[in-house]
């Protein structure tokens, strides 16, 4: 996946611009910056959400719409009064990929089952989504992104909610994807243990400030960059 010199307005504001980078496949990404570095308006855009006012997005061949991408957004962008189970909204990934209108078949009903184990919740696919932990639920997202066959997954503040062992049961299932050959963006705030936890980092604060791996990109002029003078005191042990 590539982005070239993408710039994206929001509100006739500039919310990121030229922005550049590359993803390989097998790549475990983590995008971190301050609230309003445009985190979620680059993955709305990469999405196919928001429109590009100039650049372009590459997906390589994982084309919107046949089940190369999928989104899983923030957790205030979900409506949890819905009455649905684990094993409902990960079946939601075949319909994205099948279509609303065609009913899933036994194959579909096999992968659903299969993700949702690879997620290790395959107990709890009855439980309804508010019975469910903010781990648990980041994980029926990715399990629904796993049913809908995609390559490249976007988790938007995935660790949001999620206590530290949640948070790396998260990661082991991702690490397993990227093993796999998957591209996966994980937006963040948390500048705990980036260069355990990602291959690859891309510090945006509306532009992008550094993008590779995280041992060589968080400078002092870096983190000044994205966070300010008070920035330059902080590290990715998540300690000041």
């Amino acid at each position: 996946m590539s982005l070239r010199g993408v710039t994206v307005e929001v509100g006739g504001h500039t919310a990121v611009n030229n922005v550049t980078f590359d993803v390989k496949a097998g790549t475990l990404m983590g995008v971190v910056g301050p609230n309003g570095a445009g985190k979620s308006t680059l993955f709305n855009a990469i999405a196919g959400l928001l429109p590009v006012r100039q650049g372009k997005v590459t997906l390589q061949g994982a084309g919107q719409g046949s089940g190369g991408l999928a989104y899983v957004p923030q957790r205030e962008s979900v409506n949890w009064r819905l009455p649905v189970t684990a094993m409902d909204v990960v079946m939601m990934g075949r319909c994205c990929r099948l279509g609303w209108f065609q009913r899933p078949g036994k194959r579909d009903r096999e992968i659903v089952n299969a993700c949702l184990g690879r997620v290790g919740l395959w107990d709890q696919r009855s439980a309804l989504m508010t019975e469910l932990s903010g781990g648990q639920r980041q994980r029926v997202f990715v399990g629904r992104a796993l049913a809908q066959e995609a390559n490249v997954l976007l988790l938007d503040e995935a660790f949001s909610g999620a206590d530290v062992a949640a948070q790396e049961a998260l990661v082991a299932v991702l690490r397993t994807l990227r093993d796999e050959g998957r591209i996966i963006l994980l937006a963040t705030h948390d500048l705990t243990n980036l260069a355990g936890r990602f291959d690859q980092v891309l510090c945006l604060n509306r532009h992008v400030c550094a993008c590779g791996p995280p041992e060589q990109v968080f400078t002092s002029e870096v983190m000044e960059q994205m966070y300010g003078a008070h920035g330059v005191g902080l590290n990715t042990d998540g300690e000041s």
